[in-house]
Protein backbone atom coordinates (compact mmCIF):
# COMPACT_ATOMS: atom_id res chain seq x y z
CA UNK A 1 0.00 0.00 0.00
CA UNK A 2 2.57 2.48 0.78
CA UNK A 3 4.32 1.81 -2.77
CA UNK A 4 1.09 2.23 -4.40
CA UNK A 5 1.20 5.92 -2.21
CA UNK A 6 3.96 6.80 -3.44
CA UNK A 7 3.23 5.94 -6.59
CA UNK A 8 0.81 8.65 -6.65
CA UNK A 9 2.39 11.41 -4.23
CA UNK A 10 5.62 11.23 -6.66
CA UNK A 11 3.47 12.86 -9.58
CA UNK A 12 3.04 15.67 -7.53
CA UNK A 13 4.88 18.99 -8.39
CA UNK A 14 2.14 21.60 -6.10
CA UNK A 15 0.30 21.74 -3.21
CA UNK A 16 -2.05 24.38 -1.92
CA UNK A 17 -3.96 24.65 1.74
CA UNK A 18 -6.08 27.32 2.05
CA UNK A 19 -8.32 26.42 4.79
CA UNK A 20 -8.02 25.20 8.48
CA UNK A 21 -8.73 21.58 8.26
CA UNK A 22 -8.73 18.32 10.26
CA UNK A 23 -7.62 16.79 7.02
CA UNK A 24 -4.18 18.11 7.85
CA UNK A 25 -3.84 16.47 11.21
CA UNK A 26 -5.10 12.89 9.65
CA UNK A 27 -2.61 12.97 7.00
CA UNK A 28 0.21 14.25 9.07
CA UNK A 29 -0.34 10.89 10.83
CA UNK A 30 -0.64 8.96 7.90
CA UNK A 31 2.97 9.73 6.79
CA UNK A 32 4.50 9.39 9.84
CA UNK A 33 3.80 6.22 9.71
CA UNK A 34 5.81 5.66 6.72
CA UNK A 35 8.58 3.35 6.80
CA UNK A 36 11.21 4.96 5.10
CA UNK A 37 12.46 9.13 5.43
CA UNK A 38 9.21 11.33 5.35
CA UNK A 39 11.17 13.27 1.78
CA UNK A 40 10.17 10.23 -0.23
CA UNK A 41 6.90 11.03 -0.32
CA UNK A 42 6.49 14.41 -2.02
CA UNK A 43 10.21 14.07 -4.00
CA UNK A 44 9.41 16.06 -7.05
CA UNK A 45 7.41 19.00 -5.38
CA UNK A 46 8.19 22.27 -6.76
CA UNK A 47 5.66 24.52 -5.46
CA UNK A 48 4.06 24.73 -2.11
CA UNK A 49 1.30 27.48 -0.89
CA UNK A 50 0.02 27.19 2.55
CA UNK A 51 -2.51 29.24 4.31
CA UNK A 52 -4.23 27.25 7.04
CA UNK A 53 -2.91 25.51 10.20
CA UNK A 54 0.17 26.66 11.89
CA UNK A 55 -0.11 23.83 14.41
CA UNK A 56 1.92 20.78 15.40
CA UNK A 57 0.42 18.22 13.16
CA UNK A 58 0.59 21.17 10.12
CA UNK A 59 4.24 21.00 11.35
CA UNK A 60 4.73 17.28 10.65
CA UNK A 61 3.47 17.44 7.23
CA UNK A 62 5.20 20.48 6.37
CA UNK A 63 8.74 18.32 7.18
CA UNK A 64 7.23 15.63 4.02
CA UNK A 65 6.78 18.64 1.79
CA UNK A 66 9.95 20.91 2.76
CA UNK A 67 12.00 18.68 -0.19
CA UNK A 68 15.31 19.29 -2.05
CA UNK A 69 13.31 20.06 -5.41
CA UNK A 70 11.31 22.66 -3.69
CA UNK A 71 11.46 26.09 -5.69
CA UNK A 72 8.63 27.92 -4.61
CA UNK A 73 6.54 28.74 -1.43
CA UNK A 74 3.87 31.24 -0.45
CA UNK A 75 3.28 30.85 3.25
CA UNK A 76 0.82 32.95 6.03
CA UNK A 77 1.46 32.51 9.07
CA UNK A 78 -1.80 33.28 11.07
CA UNK A 79 -1.50 34.47 14.86
CA UNK A 80 0.04 32.30 17.19
CA UNK A 81 1.78 30.01 15.70
CA UNK A 82 2.99 26.66 18.12
CA UNK A 83 6.63 26.34 18.69
CA UNK A 84 6.81 23.07 16.54
CA UNK A 85 5.92 25.05 13.34
CA UNK A 86 8.12 27.53 13.76
CA UNK A 87 10.46 25.00 14.42
CA UNK A 88 10.19 23.09 11.48
CA UNK A 89 9.92 26.58 9.16
CA UNK A 90 13.45 27.57 10.73
CA UNK A 91 15.02 24.50 9.14
CA UNK A 92 13.43 25.43 5.63
CA UNK A 93 17.14 26.34 4.49
CA UNK A 94 18.69 22.81 5.15
CA UNK A 95 15.49 21.12 3.76
CA UNK A 96 15.02 23.05 0.57
CA UNK A 97 18.31 24.63 -0.29
CA UNK A 98 17.11 25.42 -3.55
CA UNK A 99 14.87 27.66 -3.02
CA UNK A 100 14.36 30.58 -5.59
CA UNK A 101 11.13 32.20 -4.67
CA UNK A 102 9.71 32.94 -1.40
CA UNK A 103 6.49 34.85 -0.26
CA UNK A 104 5.91 35.04 3.57
CA UNK A 105 2.80 36.72 5.20
CA UNK A 106 2.33 37.20 8.95
CA UNK A 107 -0.33 37.94 10.99
CA UNK A 108 -0.54 41.58 11.97
CA UNK A 109 -1.36 40.31 15.79
CA UNK A 110 1.27 38.02 15.98
CA UNK A 111 4.47 38.81 17.91
CA UNK A 112 6.42 39.61 14.97
CA UNK A 113 9.82 39.50 16.66
CA UNK A 114 9.51 36.09 17.76
CA UNK A 115 7.87 35.21 14.39
CA UNK A 116 10.87 37.08 12.71
CA UNK A 117 14.07 35.21 14.12
CA UNK A 118 12.39 31.93 13.34
CA UNK A 119 11.85 33.23 9.93
CA UNK A 120 15.30 34.76 8.98
CA UNK A 121 17.45 32.14 9.71
CA UNK A 122 16.48 30.11 6.86
CA UNK A 123 16.55 33.51 4.58
CA UNK A 124 20.02 33.19 5.58
CA UNK A 125 20.78 30.07 4.05
CA UNK A 126 18.98 30.03 1.06
CA UNK A 127 21.37 31.51 -1.73
CA UNK A 128 19.68 30.53 -4.78
CA UNK A 129 16.72 32.61 -3.91
CA UNK A 130 15.82 35.47 -6.45
CA UNK A 131 11.98 36.32 -5.40
CA UNK A 132 11.29 37.84 -2.23
CA UNK A 133 8.50 39.52 -0.76
CA UNK A 134 8.11 39.77 3.34
CA UNK A 135 7.94 42.09 6.13
CA UNK A 136 10.63 44.10 7.59
CA UNK A 137 12.91 41.47 9.29
CA UNK A 138 14.94 43.46 10.95
CA UNK A 139 18.42 44.97 10.41
CA UNK A 140 20.62 41.42 10.30
CA UNK A 141 18.29 40.01 7.50
CA UNK A 142 17.70 43.28 5.40
CA UNK A 143 21.62 43.32 5.51
CA UNK A 144 21.91 40.33 4.35
CA UNK A 145 19.60 40.52 1.68
CA UNK A 146 21.88 42.88 0.56
CA UNK A 147 24.73 40.70 0.21
CA UNK A 148 22.80 38.47 -1.76
CA UNK A 149 23.83 38.83 -5.84
CA UNK A 150 21.05 36.14 -6.76
CA UNK A 151 17.96 38.35 -5.30
CA UNK A 152 16.68 39.78 -8.15
CA UNK A 153 12.93 40.71 -6.99
CA UNK A 154 12.17 42.05 -3.07
CA UNK A 155 8.88 43.45 -1.75
CA UNK A 156 8.81 44.76 2.02
CA UNK A 157 6.38 45.34 3.97
CA UNK A 158 7.19 48.21 6.24
CA UNK A 159 3.79 47.99 7.87
CA UNK A 160 4.77 44.80 9.70
CA UNK A 161 8.28 45.65 11.15
CA UNK A 162 10.35 44.02 13.96
CA UNK A 163 12.95 46.87 13.60
CA UNK A 164 13.60 49.90 16.22
CA UNK A 165 12.80 52.60 14.19
CA UNK A 166 15.34 54.29 16.79
CA UNK A 167 18.17 52.71 15.66
CA UNK A 168 19.33 54.71 12.92
CA UNK A 169 21.78 52.62 10.27
CA UNK A 170 23.30 53.13 7.26
CA UNK A 171 23.35 49.94 4.66
CA UNK A 172 25.10 49.59 1.86
CA UNK A 173 22.18 49.25 -0.11
CA UNK A 174 21.16 46.88 -3.13
CA UNK A 175 23.14 47.00 -6.05
CA UNK A 176 21.49 44.21 -8.75
CA UNK A 177 17.65 44.16 -8.26
CA UNK A 178 15.46 44.06 -11.15
CA UNK A 179 12.46 45.65 -8.57
CA UNK A 180 12.29 46.59 -5.07
CA UNK A 181 8.28 47.43 -4.01
CA UNK A 182 7.75 49.13 -0.37
CA UNK A 183 4.15 48.44 1.56
CA UNK A 184 4.89 51.79 3.89
CA UNK A 185 3.45 55.30 4.68
CA UNK A 186 4.80 57.38 3.05
CA UNK A 187 7.40 58.62 5.50
CA UNK A 188 8.47 55.27 6.70
CA UNK A 189 9.08 54.58 3.46
CA UNK A 190 11.79 57.62 3.43
CA UNK A 191 13.38 56.59 6.45
CA UNK A 192 13.92 52.73 4.78
CA UNK A 193 15.92 54.43 1.53
CA UNK A 194 17.54 57.23 4.13
CA UNK A 195 19.08 54.05 5.79
CA UNK A 196 20.80 53.17 2.17
CA UNK A 197 23.66 54.65 0.86
CA UNK A 198 22.63 53.71 -2.62
CA UNK A 199 19.56 51.35 -4.38
CA UNK A 200 20.43 49.78 -7.85
CA UNK A 201 17.08 48.66 -9.09
CA UNK A 202 15.04 48.97 -12.57
CA UNK A 203 11.99 48.56 -11.18
CA UNK A 204 10.35 50.90 -7.99
CA UNK A 205 7.26 50.25 -6.62
CA UNK A 206 5.57 52.28 -3.87
CA UNK A 207 2.20 51.10 -2.69
CA UNK A 208 1.27 53.37 0.31
CA UNK A 209 -0.90 53.22 3.24
CA UNK A 210 -3.87 55.65 3.44
CA UNK A 211 -3.01 56.69 7.11
CA UNK A 212 -1.75 59.78 5.88
CA UNK A 213 -4.41 61.20 3.59
CA UNK A 214 -5.89 63.71 5.18
CA UNK A 215 -2.76 65.94 5.92
CA UNK A 216 -0.95 67.15 3.11
CA UNK A 217 -0.50 64.09 0.62
CA UNK A 218 0.89 65.96 -2.04
CA UNK A 219 3.98 67.20 0.20
CA UNK A 220 5.21 64.00 1.48
CA UNK A 221 4.40 62.54 -1.29
CA UNK A 222 7.81 65.29 -2.83
CA UNK A 223 9.51 64.33 0.31
CA UNK A 224 9.28 61.08 -0.44
CA UNK A 225 10.68 61.49 -4.18
CA UNK A 226 13.03 63.86 -3.19
CA UNK A 227 14.56 61.19 -0.97
CA UNK A 228 14.48 58.66 -3.90
CA UNK A 229 16.39 61.08 -6.19
CA UNK A 230 19.20 60.98 -3.53
CA UNK A 231 19.12 57.41 -2.52
CA UNK A 232 18.57 55.73 -6.29
CA UNK A 233 20.90 54.92 -9.21
CA UNK A 234 19.11 57.70 -11.06
CA UNK A 235 20.55 56.02 -14.67
CA UNK A 236 19.33 52.73 -13.61
CA UNK A 237 15.81 53.49 -12.98
CA UNK A 238 13.66 52.59 -15.86
CA UNK A 239 10.11 51.92 -14.28
CA UNK A 240 8.18 53.92 -11.78
CA UNK A 241 4.75 52.85 -10.34
CA UNK A 242 2.77 54.63 -7.53
CA UNK A 243 -0.04 52.46 -5.72
CA UNK A 244 -2.91 53.87 -3.27
CA UNK A 245 -4.59 51.88 -0.35
CA UNK A 246 -8.25 52.14 -0.78
CA UNK A 247 -8.78 55.47 -1.06
CA UNK A 248 -7.98 58.82 -3.44
CA UNK A 249 -5.05 61.55 -2.69
CA UNK A 250 -5.18 65.05 -4.94
CA UNK A 251 -2.14 65.51 -6.19
CA UNK A 252 0.05 68.27 -8.42
CA UNK A 253 2.46 67.66 -11.28
CA UNK A 254 5.11 69.33 -8.75
CA UNK A 255 5.14 66.37 -6.40
CA UNK A 256 6.34 64.34 -8.90
CA UNK A 257 9.28 66.57 -10.81
CA UNK A 258 11.94 65.41 -8.44
CA UNK A 259 11.51 62.24 -10.97
CA UNK A 260 12.72 63.83 -13.88
CA UNK A 261 16.54 62.90 -12.74
CA UNK A 262 15.48 59.57 -14.11
CA UNK A 263 16.51 60.34 -17.35
CA UNK A 264 16.18 56.47 -17.96
CA UNK A 265 12.69 56.01 -17.36
CA UNK A 266 10.41 53.95 -19.77
CA UNK A 267 7.15 53.15 -17.61
CA UNK A 268 5.40 55.43 -15.57
CA UNK A 269 2.25 54.15 -13.75
CA UNK A 270 0.14 56.11 -11.55
CA UNK A 271 -2.34 54.29 -10.36
CA UNK A 272 -6.07 55.05 -10.20
CA UNK A 273 -6.06 55.88 -6.43
CA UNK A 274 -4.29 58.98 -7.17
CA UNK A 275 -6.52 61.91 -8.66
CA UNK A 276 -3.86 63.97 -10.40
CA UNK A 277 -4.93 67.88 -11.55
CA UNK A 278 -2.51 68.42 -14.57
CA UNK A 279 -3.07 69.83 -17.88
CA UNK A 280 -1.70 69.02 -21.33
CA UNK A 281 0.85 71.77 -21.30
CA UNK A 282 2.26 70.30 -17.38
CA UNK A 283 1.95 66.61 -18.19
CA UNK A 284 4.31 67.45 -21.37
CA UNK A 285 6.95 69.31 -19.29
CA UNK A 286 6.70 66.27 -17.01
CA UNK A 287 7.45 64.07 -19.34
CA UNK A 288 10.10 66.33 -21.44
CA UNK A 289 12.96 64.67 -19.74
CA UNK A 290 11.81 60.89 -20.41
CA UNK A 291 12.73 60.77 -24.08
CA UNK A 292 12.67 56.33 -23.32
CA UNK A 293 8.95 56.49 -22.31
CA UNK A 294 6.96 53.80 -23.31
CA UNK A 295 4.23 53.05 -20.65
CA UNK A 296 2.29 56.19 -19.81
CA UNK A 297 -0.77 55.73 -16.67
CA UNK A 298 -1.87 58.48 -14.86
CA UNK A 299 -4.93 58.38 -12.60
CA UNK A 300 -7.37 61.37 -12.59
CA UNK A 301 -10.72 61.82 -11.33
CA UNK A 302 -12.79 65.11 -11.41
CA UNK A 303 -13.46 65.48 -7.68
CA UNK A 304 -13.53 69.35 -8.26
CA UNK A 305 -13.89 72.45 -9.90
CA UNK A 306 -9.99 73.11 -10.06
CA UNK A 307 -9.18 69.45 -11.28
CA UNK A 308 -6.98 70.04 -14.60
CA UNK A 309 -7.80 67.19 -17.57
CA UNK A 310 -5.98 66.47 -20.35
CA UNK A 311 -7.86 67.39 -23.54
CA UNK A 312 -7.37 66.67 -27.09
CA UNK A 313 -4.87 69.41 -28.03
CA UNK A 314 -3.01 68.13 -24.47
CA UNK A 315 -2.86 64.49 -26.34
CA UNK A 316 -1.59 65.60 -29.56
CA UNK A 317 1.12 67.42 -27.95
CA UNK A 318 1.52 64.26 -25.61
CA UNK A 319 2.31 62.44 -28.77
CA UNK A 320 4.72 64.73 -30.09
CA UNK A 321 6.96 64.55 -26.79
CA UNK A 322 6.81 60.95 -26.15
CA UNK A 323 6.68 59.06 -29.83
CA UNK A 324 8.07 56.08 -28.41
CA UNK A 325 4.61 55.62 -26.60
CA UNK A 326 3.35 52.05 -26.84
CA UNK A 327 0.88 51.64 -23.70
CA UNK A 328 -1.40 55.10 -22.86
CA UNK A 329 -3.70 55.08 -19.97
CA UNK A 330 -5.29 58.47 -18.64
CA UNK A 331 -8.95 60.85 -18.42
CA UNK A 332 -9.04 62.95 -21.07
CA UNK A 333 -11.66 65.68 -21.92
CA UNK A 334 -13.69 64.74 -24.84
CA UNK A 335 -16.28 67.43 -24.71
CA UNK A 336 -13.83 70.32 -25.82
CA UNK A 337 -13.29 69.47 -29.47
CA UNK A 338 -12.61 72.92 -30.61
CA UNK A 339 -9.94 73.58 -33.20
CA UNK A 340 -9.55 69.88 -33.83
CA UNK A 341 -9.71 69.06 -37.39
CA UNK A 342 -11.83 65.58 -37.22
CA UNK A 343 -10.36 64.72 -40.92
CA UNK A 344 -6.61 64.94 -39.64
CA UNK A 345 -6.99 65.96 -35.97
CA UNK A 346 -2.85 65.51 -35.44
CA UNK A 347 -1.51 67.70 -38.23
CA UNK A 348 0.55 64.72 -38.75
CA UNK A 349 1.04 63.67 -35.57
CA UNK A 350 0.16 59.96 -34.81
CA UNK A 351 1.10 57.05 -32.89
CA UNK A 352 1.06 53.69 -34.66
CA UNK A 353 2.19 50.85 -31.90
CA UNK A 354 -0.99 52.24 -29.46
CA UNK A 355 -4.06 49.22 -29.96
CA UNK A 356 -5.30 49.48 -26.97
CA UNK A 357 -6.04 52.99 -24.89
CA UNK A 358 -7.56 53.25 -21.77
CA UNK A 359 -9.22 56.46 -21.04
CA UNK A 360 -10.33 56.49 -17.07
CA UNK A 361 -13.89 57.57 -16.44
CA UNK A 362 -13.47 60.16 -19.57
CA UNK A 363 -17.25 61.09 -20.72
CA UNK A 364 -18.02 62.14 -23.97
CA UNK A 365 -21.35 63.65 -26.14
CA UNK A 366 -20.53 62.64 -29.72
CA UNK A 367 -19.08 58.76 -29.77
CA UNK A 368 -18.22 59.56 -33.98
CA UNK A 369 -16.53 62.28 -33.71
CA UNK A 370 -14.37 60.83 -30.70
CA UNK A 371 -13.89 57.60 -32.52
CA UNK A 372 -12.67 59.49 -35.59
CA UNK A 373 -10.12 61.98 -33.90
CA UNK A 374 -8.94 58.40 -31.61
CA UNK A 375 -8.51 56.63 -35.02
CA UNK A 376 -6.81 59.63 -36.72
CA UNK A 377 -4.27 60.18 -33.76
CA UNK A 378 -3.82 56.20 -33.05
CA UNK A 379 -4.45 54.82 -36.76
CA UNK A 380 -3.94 51.30 -35.33
CA UNK A 381 -6.35 51.62 -32.17
CA UNK A 382 -8.67 48.01 -31.32
CA UNK A 383 -10.50 49.37 -28.82
CA UNK A 384 -10.50 51.59 -25.63
CA UNK A 385 -10.76 50.52 -22.15
CA UNK A 386 -12.63 52.12 -19.48
CA UNK A 387 -12.06 51.94 -15.54
CA UNK A 388 -14.10 53.47 -12.73
CA UNK A 389 -17.18 54.86 -14.47
CA UNK A 390 -19.43 56.95 -12.84
CA UNK A 391 -21.79 54.66 -11.38
CA UNK A 392 -24.52 57.51 -12.00
CA UNK A 393 -24.04 57.60 -15.66
CA UNK A 394 -25.34 54.25 -17.13
CA UNK A 395 -25.73 55.64 -20.32
CA UNK A 396 -21.83 56.39 -21.12
CA UNK A 397 -20.79 53.05 -21.26
CA UNK A 398 -23.59 52.73 -24.29
CA UNK A 399 -21.52 55.82 -25.87
CA UNK A 400 -18.01 54.36 -25.55
CA UNK A 401 -19.21 51.04 -27.26
CA UNK A 402 -20.56 52.94 -29.78
CA UNK A 403 -16.91 54.54 -29.85
CA UNK A 404 -15.42 51.02 -30.39
CA UNK A 405 -17.98 50.02 -32.97
CA UNK A 406 -16.58 52.79 -34.74
CA UNK A 407 -13.04 51.61 -34.17
CA UNK A 408 -13.67 48.25 -35.53
CA UNK A 409 -15.28 50.06 -38.90
CA UNK A 410 -12.68 52.03 -39.46
CA UNK A 411 -10.11 49.32 -39.28
CA UNK A 412 -11.83 46.99 -41.40
CA UNK A 413 -12.05 49.94 -44.27
CA UNK A 414 -8.41 50.65 -43.65
CA UNK A 415 -7.69 46.62 -43.62
CA UNK A 416 -9.31 46.33 -47.10
CA UNK A 417 -7.82 50.19 -48.76
CA UNK A 418 -4.51 48.62 -47.41
CA UNK A 419 -5.38 45.25 -49.45
CA UNK A 420 -6.74 46.67 -52.43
Amino acid sequence: MWDILRKYTSRVYSLTQRTHSRTIEALSSLMLSCPTSPASMFPHLRKLTWEGDVTQCAAEFLRMAFVPSLLSLDMYISASPSSAFLSVFSSLGSFSPHLEEMTVVTHETSDIHRVSSFVTQPILQLHRLHTLSIWDIGNQGIEHLMQQPALQSLSLDLRTSCRDRRAQSQFPGFHSLKSLRLSARPEDASEFLNSLQVVRSKRIIFHLSPVFFPTTPGARLSNLFTTLQERWDNDYLEEFILEFESARVQTRPNDFMPLQACHNLTQLHIKEGCNTSMSGEELCQLVSAWPKLEGLSIGCLAISSDTSILTFHGLISLLRTCPALTSLSLVINTLNLDGIDLKFPGGGICNKNIKTLVLGNSVLESPLDVALILSGLFPYLEQVRLWDLIPQRPWAMDQWSSVNTFLRGFNILRERYTEA
